[in-house]
């Protein structure tokens, strides 16, 4: 069994997409991250850098005891590994799976996060700040539909790096992108939208996804942290 931290934003939904495609046991402990749930003390013992999502895998393929993961390409890679399966063994196919969950992690989301913030909650408009992530964001889609010009998924077979980008994708019209400008980019968003284990990874995410992800007083438990604040407490 795995117990998998969650609330139901894209890096959260990264994780579900995985444990449904592989059919594993798991168990949805759901952290409030405007609520600020992610700073209580039992979650950061495995989860130092206070983000969702992370998993305890209490059945670890060594047999030993309980492993905590955090970072989501982290525990994606733990779980492929694990499992597996959608991370190939072929040095040079697993090389090209592995380019693409870092290009996710290290572009792809954070360009995407500071788009979402900048539009949508930060405190003043800041033109151009906006218009940078609005435009770096646009650059990644162009990156990654050239990418799956003639190709069906995004490295090879459907493997962890489809799995890590398409959550990400899914905000497009928040993010002020228009997927008519990207035709490989929607034939596969499109596919994966349709897979089943998709479908039933984001039904997960529904008994919480009605609530606002950042409320007024949330923005200030997210946005106002400091190495100082470490030890902040819900009051």
């Amino acid at each position: 069994m795995i117990d998998l931290y969650y609330w139901p934003t894209p890096n959260g939904h990264k994780i579900t997409i995985f444990l449904e495609e592989a059919g594993l046991a798991y168990s949805i402990k759901p952290v409030d991250i405007s609520a600020g749930d992610q700073f209580k003390p039992e979650f950061l013992a495995f989860s130092p850098n206070n983000r969702m999502p992370a998993i305890i895998d209490h059945a670890p393929a060594d047999g030993g005891e309980a492993i905590a993961v955090f970072e989501s390409g982290a525990i994606l890679l733990y779980l492929a590994e694990k499992t597996g399966r959608f991370l190939p063994r072929d040095i040079r196919a697993r090389k090209g799976v592995m380019e693409w969950v870092f290009w996710q992690v290290g572009g792809l989301g954070p360009m995407g996060g500071q788009n979402t913030h900048f539009a949508h909650y930060a405190p003043e408009r800041i033109p151009y700040a906006i218009k940078r992530y609005v435009d770096e964001t646009n650059r990644l889609y162009g990156v990654l539909d050239r990418r799956l010009a003639g190709c069906t998924w995004i490295a090879g077979d459907y493997s962890i790096a489809d799995m890590a980008s398409y959550p990400w994708i899914v905000p497009h019209e928040r993010h002020a992108q228009n997927l008519d400008e990207f035709p490989n980019l929607k034939r596969w968003f499109q596919a994966v939208r349709a897979r089943p284990a998709v479908t039933a990874a984001y039904d997960k995410g529904k008994p919480w996804s009605g609530r606002p992800t950042v409320t007024e007083a949330g923005k200030k438990v997210l946005f106002g942290q400091t190495a100082r604040s470490s030890g902040w407490q819900r009051t």
